[in-house]
């Protein structure tokens, strides 16, 4: 129990920060004189590097040790932080944040793998999976509230400060309490697959947040997109040929664990989009101060943390289902009433739509992160959950890049902002029907059935690459 919460002190910071930046980027824009894009990439600088490096984090965590990479994110982390709260400029901050990134991918994966390692009985790893997910609820409950008084009396950069302390603390209780670990068969690096994923990811992110600006059409932006094509056909070509690749094409043929990668990109993905799209809403439209915006989505965040462990519970006594499906049903929902009936415009109706939305999203993430991890061998851990939390950055990124740019495209067409943002609330809908489509599908009897040929596959020895076929084996 004590190294379930040291590992859930990192999660708690990593998620406070979001929770509380969002809160800030109205104050944040005014003061460094920053546009729609400018805000999106004070998120996506940050997601974007956490999405692209995760996996190289778990993979080298079960090579080189789980405690030393863990403690070295926490300081990394830490050190953002201190440097964000003195950035001079949006390009600095921007730079900062990606720093706070190289630490952020050390810890959320490299933790699941210690709480996987911890916890190896199915039943016990499920609660302490909800615990984990309630840590997440509680962020987002207490980031808008402490963000907005932080904000309206000290200022934006304080909001930073809340994590030194924390991982300064969460360091120095991990080496001291935090047993080292590593995967009895590490993966071999793979350099080639890495530099293909951080193409990918950031060639699509830099496409969709700039595109309004500089056009669909411009060479700029085809760019983007021919470089997203290539990198996405070289990953495909280039990692099924080796024996110990980046991203285990085997883990896929898993149909919960496929079904959990495609969950927690479009779960993640509408709700970085919903606090990026109402945060601006209640501050600039409303004119809501920070205090006030935070504690008008205290409803979503207190459902959050609520659902978050019932959803364990019930993933460890009932199996994913249930609340997949409740999680898909909720947040498809809420987008509706403010896609087709204007929730913003009705107090109650917004709040109803946030009632539902947090609801949804506690629901979800236990489900993901135990169907990730379930069925690997504990050896692999490390790189299973890391593929589950690279598909939860990767749609944050993509969340708050779409939702971005249709606020920007709208706007600069003429519209006010509700007009503006009524292709994105029907978007973020898509993403909650996607959440219950794919649950259903990914969590029946013959889903499950591939689940267990995957693990016996993955339980014997990798296949020989194919440029190596024929040859003798190496001593």
């Amino acid at each position: 129990m004590l190294v379930l919460a040291i590992c859930c002190m990192s999660l708690l910071i990593v998620s406070l920060d979001n929770t509380v930046l969002n809160v800030a980027l109205p104050s944040m824009r005014r003061e460094l004189n920053a546009s729609v894009a400018g805000m999106q990439w004070t998120i996506d600088a940050y997601t974007l590097v956490l999405a692209s490096l995760l996996i190289l984090a778990g993979s080298t965590a079960d090579r080189v040790g789980r405690r030393k990479v863990f403690a070295i994110g926490l300081a990394l982390f830490t050190l953002g932080s201190v440097l964000c709260s003195l950035a001079p400029s949006l390009e600095w901050l921007i730079v900062f944040r990606m720093v706070q990134a190289l630490g952020g991918a050390m810890l959320n994966p490299v933790a699941m793998s210690i709480i996987t390692n911890t916890f190896t009985e199915p039943a016990e790893r499920a609660r302490a999976i909800g615990v984990w997910g309630a840590v997440a609820g509680i962020a987002m409950a207490a980031g808008p509230v402490i963000g907005g008084v932080l904000v309206d009396s000290v200022g934006w950069r304080s909001i930073f400060w809340l994590n030194i302390p924390v991982g300064l603390l969460a360091m120095a209780l991990t080496l001291r309490y935090v047993p080292e670990s590593r995967a009895d068969r590490p993966r071999r690096p793979d350099p080639v697959g890495q530099l293909l994923v951080i193409a990918l990811l950031g060639s699509v992110t830099y496409g969709i947040i700039e595109a309004p600006a500089s056009g669909w059409t411009s060479g700029l932006i085809l760019g983007c997109a021919a470089v997203a094509v290539a990198a996405l056909v070289g990953l495909l070509m280039y990692e099924p040929r080796r024996a110990e690749p980046l991203i285990d094409p085997r883990f896929f043929r898993s149909a919960p664990f496929s079904g959990a990668t495609v969950i927690a990109v479009s779960a993640f993905a509408g709700m970085s989009g919903f606090l990026f799209l109402n945060t601006l809403y209640l501050q600039d439209v409303r004119g809501l101060d920070a205090l006030h915006a935070g504690l008008y989505m205290l409803p979503m965040a207190a459902l959050t943390f609520l659902a978050a462990p019932v959803a364990g519970r019930m993933v460890g006594t009932r199996g994913p289902r249930l609340p997949l499906l409740i999680a898909g049903v909720t947040m498809a929902t809420s987008g509706l009433l403010f896609a087709v009936f204007s929730a913003g415009s009705s107090t109650p109706l917004m709040f109803t739509g946030y009632v539902l939305f947090g609801l949804g999203f506690g629901m979800v993430n236990a489900p993901i992160t135990n169907t990730a991890v379930s069925g690997m061998p504990r050896a692999q851990a490390g790189v299973a959950a890391a593929v589950a939390s690279t598909s939860r950055q990767t749609g944050g990124t993509l969340g708050v890049a779409v939702m971005g740019a249709v606020l920007a495209a709208g706007m600069a067409g003429g519209a006010d902002f509700a007009g503006a943002t009524g292709p994105a609330w029907w978007i973020i809908t898509a993403c909650g029907v996607l959440v219950l489509v794919v649950g259903a599908v990914t969590s029946g009897p013959w889903a499950l059935a591939t689940a267990e040929r995957t693990a016996r596959t993955l339980e014997g020895p990798p296949p020989a690459s194919p440029s190596r076929a024929g040859a003798p084996p190496r001593a």
